[in-house]
């Protein structure tokens, strides 16, 4: 009798006749002798609905009624999920994230999971029960309600699937697994069987909507191997686990898009030490990521300093930096919000030569300027315009073959 964790994202539990879907799944998977821990998110577009409902009242609501909002969706996922259950004869009992012992950090709408207690939740399984436990939301030492960020229900489940040390954690979409790219965007895209913790991870952080970066992290860091798959189908999906020898004849696995994203450009700034440790920490201390930098020294002493960050981010990093500016001596400050991040993955980079020059003479001969790189050991980035994005990564797809 295996320990099993599933989570079925918002499409997978979409309305009353998906979820009664995922109710018989999880009714299939209990007659085999199993026990159920089933994470579940807010229904399709409840959350973007909630959110509009808060900015219609006002531009910039309290982040801490935002969570208390928030959380509202996958109470009553976790609710209705339950019930399909009982309909089916089968005991079943909903957790709200306080309740499963889903323990956070003070980070209103971006919190991380510091503890989980799984010990209600494994008393319940005991006694016969299925758990269904809300996704996306934990509680913080002062009993607030938080919530851990776009896509934490991935996390909640390969976080609990860690704590209760189950035998088996499935991710629930609506696509059969990871794919070489955007099936929507790249129509030749292929499923991919399976693939590396940090090729994942590298593909999640860069634009893949299949999973949650975070959620990723804290699978490689507690060694849960997951599968990705359809709650549509019983096609077998892709398997996420530690880098095998064999992946690394692979040179690249997927190409990643990411359209979510601005450029600031920061000119004409002082070009003495700590200049840019000051606008970073800065930056860190209004919980804004930033993603690829880009630094280049004039001739007059003066230099010029270039990053992206989330596109929802740039109105509060150009709100946050003239002070600095002001602080260290002057700068000049912009922002554009017209760019994509396009990002070619693989372990298999490590050992082959040419990746660089078979993408930049890809985008190239598609006349798309690049604005901006960055790599890793696995990865290549470019900055292009949004406009011609899913251009680019039809045109990065071939010229890796990754449709063949």
């Amino acid at each position: 009798m295996a320990l099993i964790v599933q989570k079925y994202g918002g499409t997978s539990v979409g309305d009353v006749d998906r979820i009664k879907n995922v109710a018989q799944r999880i009714q299939k998977t209990r007659a085999e002798g199993h026990r159920l821990v089933v994470v579940v998110s807010a229904r399709s577009g409840v959350t973007n609905e909630l959110i509009a409902r808060a900015k219609a009242i006002n531009d910039h609501p309290d982040t801490r009624e935002m969570d208390m909002l928030l959380a509202i969706g996958e109470q009553e996922t976790i609710a209705l999920t339950a019930m399909a259950l009982h309909a089916l004869n089968i005991p079943a009992v909903s957790y709200t994230g306080a309740q499963a012992g889903i323990f956070t950090d003070q980070v209103f709408t971006k919190a991380k999971i510091k503890k989980i207690n799984p010990q209600p939740i494994l008393k319940d399984l005991q006694d016969g029960k299925v758990v269904i436990v809300a996704g996306f939301q934990g509680i913080n030492e002062e009993g607030q309600i938080t919530t851990l960020g776009r896509g934490g229900s991935d996390l909640t489940a390969i976080a609990l699937a860690a704590a209760c040390r189950a035998d088996k954690c499935e991710i629930y979409t609506d696509v059969d697994g990871v794919y070489t790219a955007d099936p929507r965007v790249v129509k030749n895209a292929k499923k991919i069987d399976e693939i590396s913790y940090d090729e994942m991870l590298e593909l999640a952080s860069l634009g893949s909507k299949v999973m949650q970066s975070r959620s990723v992290e804290f699978a490689k860091q507690y060694g849960v191997v997951f599968e990705v798959r359809s709650s549509f189908n019983h096609n077998p999906g892709t398997i996420v686990k530690e880098e095998v020898a064999y992946m690394e004849k692979v040179v690249v696995r997927g190409v990643a898009l990411d359209k979510d994203q601005a450029k600031v450009v920061i000119s004409s700034l002082p070009d003495k030490p700590a200049t840019a440790a000051t606008i970073f920490n800065a930056l860190a201390n209004a919980s804004i990521n930033v993603d690829m930098i880009v630094q280049t020294v004039g001739h007059t002493g003066s230099v010029d300093l270039t990053f992206t960050v989330q596109r929802d981010d740039a109105a509060n990093a150009v709100k946050v930096l003239p002070a600095i500016l002001a602080q260290i001596g002057g700068g000049e400050l912009k922002a554009f919000d017209n760019i994509a991040k396009l990002s070619v993955v693989g372990v298999g980079m490590r050992t082959h030569a040419g990746v660089a020059a078979t993408l930049f003479t890809a985008l190239g001969n598609a006349g798309i300027n690049i604005q901006l790189i960055a790599t890793s050991e696995i990865k290549i980035t470019v900055a292009v315009d949004r406009a011609r994005a899913e251009e680019a990564q039809r045109a990065a797809h071939d010229a890796f073959a990754l449709g063949t």
